[in-house]
């Protein structure tokens, strides 16, 4: 028989259980491939309060330590994925395994946020090619769809664990020790991941057709990380600041350049011409206005409850189970209802969810450091990304045939990731923008001592109201400690109110997009997603798009 990587067998029994062997060898390397890049995805979340306090970082600093993860991932995925087809889907993942291994070293021993900075980025690298080698790995070893899709699901499981599990392991080592230790655990299973895919992963390629887009590569990348510099140090330095101005006209300029570029490629990156589908141009603007509703919320919860209230990682931790567990709990759930119920309104009623929870919390109140009124909003958003995370790529698959499968699933990953992208970035923006100009407005109408209200003006020039917020007692600008809080509260508000519009843009434009869309008949649809990395190909092979 001719297995999916392109090799031919014998249909013997020695043969047979050979073939066995090396699916669970490799399902097994994949699962903990997955695990590991998304626990060093998702650690960061639970911290952010003690990188504030043992660092000293203001607002947007705090902000770079997401953000530099997801660009390394999203700038590079389809690039990692051609290099997984050209010079092998094992190497790739080990490749990856080393340099999460090296990013997290790196977060371990750093002495100040800019090369904490480095070890995020360094793990957004390493994740980045960890994500669609593990998964190519596992389809370039199966040879049925159902095999292909239960070893998918179990895949997806242990990358839903390893979102739950990640705040639980950064709050637990900070109630015992430090936050470095946690990166340091991270160090060992990174290199464990690495072992087992040398002794248990089968190596698999695909080169037949398969080039780089260095141009498109190169325009995208430095385009992408100057529009969203200027987004992240816009409301700190002033939109109207030379760097910040320059970096939007110079990095719109690039992302100008990477559609021309694209329009002309042999083998493009991302193929402009998909967006000549109505469904699928739908199916592509939700996936990034939901998933930065989603982790813009996932931000304002982690910073409302780090940096700003100054709870404890492990209380961070037990709301992240609500917010990322239900992803996991609900695969078998929503893959019955995705066979039963059309996915564009199980990706609306998730998005529904989703607004409601965003909602809710903007009713939160900032000095109240219980829990209670966390549980339902949080339950909300994440039952409503159970549903709309996998809904999302089928809806887009089912819009186009089947030979445009392969680079419809590359480019919603892509777009789907870039919200993830933009949620913290844009939360920061219009959260501390808010809170900065409210904070000037009540310092300035305050009875403060003279020697306080300036030590307190000048503390949030710098670093603002963040900054403020976290003065020790006693310290010069301590007493506008109340003035910091409350405009933190109301700029994270605002915040969520944001995420909550998003949410809901995305659930309309689902509901109302998508009507009179032809679909293709069954023969021309794809019976599930291709794995990332696979673009311009037509085979089919299932993807579970990441929480």
């Amino acid at each position: 028989m001719t297995l999916n990587n392109g090799t031919t067998t014998s249909q013997g029994p020695t043969a047979g259980a050979a073939r066995m062997a090396g699916y669970a060898g490799t399902l097994a390397a994949a699962c903990g491939a997955v695990f590991v890049a998304q626990v060093a995805n998702a650690l960061p979340a639970s911290l952010l309060g003690l990188f504030q306090e043992d660092l000293h970082t203001h607002g947007s600093q705090l902000t770079w330590i997401t953000a530099a993860f997801m660009i390394t991932v999203v700038c590079f995925e389809f690039t990692f994925g051609v290099l997984g087809d050209l010079f092998g889907r094992r190497r790739l993942v080990v490749a990856g395994t080393v340099l999460v291994a090296a990013g997290s070293a790196v977060a371990a021993l750093a002495p100040n946020v800019q090369v904490l900075w480095i070890g995020a980025a360094l793990n957004g690298l390493g994740a980045g090619a960890m994500f669609p080698g593990s998964l190519t790995a596992i389809t370039a070893v199966t040879r049925s769809m159902r095999e292909r899709a239960h070893a998918v699901a179990l895949w997806s499981g242990f990358l839903s664990a390893g979102a739950a599990v990640s705040p639980l392991l950064g709050g637990m080592f900070a109630e015992v020790g430090s936050w470095r230790g946690s990166f340091s655990v991270l160090v060992g299973l990174a290199l464990v991941s690495m072992v087992l895919t040398l002794v248990l992963a089968t190596e698999s390629k695909a080169p037949e057709g398969r080039k780089f887009d260095v141009a498109g590569q190169i325009t995208f990348a430095i385009g992408l990380v100057l529009v969203l510099y200027g987004a992240v140090e816009g409301p700190e330095s002033g939109w109207t600041t030379l760097p910040v101005m320059l970096a939007f006209i110079f990095g719109i300029c690039f992302l100008a350049g990477f559609a021309v570029v694209e329009l002309g490629a042999e083998s493009p990156i991302f193929d402009l011409k998909l967006f000549r589908n109505r469904a699928f141009t739908v199916s592509s603007v939700v996936a990034v206005i939901g998933m930065l509703a989603f982790l813009g919320a996932c931000f304002a919860m982690s910073m409302w409850m780090g940096p700003v209230q100054h709870q404890d990682p492990i209380r961070v931790a037990i709301l992240f189970l609500l917010l990322q567990g239900p992803a996991f709990l609900l695969i078998p759930v929503v893959s019955r209802l995705l066979h039963r119920v059309a996915a564009s309104w199980l990706l609306t009623s998730g998005f529904v969810l989703m607004a409601i929870g965003c909602l809710l919390f903007t009713r939160l109140d900032v000095t109240d450091p219980g829990l209670g009124a966390f549980v339902a909003p949080a339950l909300l958003i994440g039952i409503g990304f159970a549903l709309t995370v996998s809904s999302v790529t089928a809806v887009a698959l089912n819009s186009v045939p089947l030979n445009l499968a392969g680079m419809a699933s590359a480019t919603t990953n892509m777009l789907r990731d870039l919200g993830f992208v933009l949620g913290p970035v844009v939360v920061g923006a219009v959260a501390l923008g808010n809170a900065g100009s409210a904070f000037a407005t009540n310092l300035a109408g305050t009875d403060l001592p003279a020697g306080q209200a300036a030590a307190a003006r000048e503390i949030a020039g710098a670093g603002g109201p963040i900054a403020v917020n976290s003065l020790p007692p006693g310290a010069p600008g301590s007493a506008a400690h109340g003035l910091a809080l409350d405009a933190l509260g109301s700029g994270f508000s605002t915040a969520f109110l944001v995420c909550g519009v998003a949410a809901t843009v995305a659930a309309a434009l689902t509901a109302f997009g998508m009507i009179g869309v032809h679909r293709h008949s069954p023969e021309d649809k794809v019976s599930a997603p291709p794995a990332p990395g696979s673009a311009g190909r037509a085979e089919s092979a299932p993807t579970v798009l990441r929480p």
